[in-house]
């Protein structure tokens, strides 16, 4: 389940369509920010976003072996991901195409995206 789309964070989800993620970035502070929003948290100025280069390390994650959602098998992992642009810049994304047991905090990873309806969504492989 997506949150609905809106205009504050209608290019982080569709940005994928074309292979990039697209992350909120401040022109006056510098600053990137997730999750998107219609002010830039530091300094209120209006953001833009940047597409960014797709890779991270996994700052933390748990492995899922409950079944919320039918279309989702288990066991799955949901992690936070620091993206390599900037120190504390994290997002909420599965890891996949690995055992999700083999998943360590400071894996390095990079996105991939899962088209759901309208929007592509992140994901996260293991760096070979």
């Amino acid at each position: 389940m997506l949150p609905p789309l809106d205009d504050a964070s209608r290019p982080y989800w569709t940005g994928g369509a074309e292979g990039r993620l697209l992350i909120a970035h401040c022109a006056r502070c510098q600053r990137y920010f997730h999750p998107p929003r219609s002010a830039c948290p530091t300094c209120d100025a209006d953001p833009e976003f940047v597409a960014v280069s797709g890779r991270g390390t996994v700052f933390t994650f748990t492995v899922c072996h409950q079944q919320f959602n039918p279309s989702v098998p288990t066991p799955f992992v949901v992690a936070l991901i620091e993206l390599a642009e900037q120190p504390g810049l994290r997002l909420a994304a599965n890891v996949v195409d690995c055992d999700p047991e083999s998943v360590r905090s400071g894996m390095p990873v990079e996105v991939r995206f899962v088209q759901q309806d309208d929007a592509w969504v992140p994901v996260f492989v293991p760096v070979t």
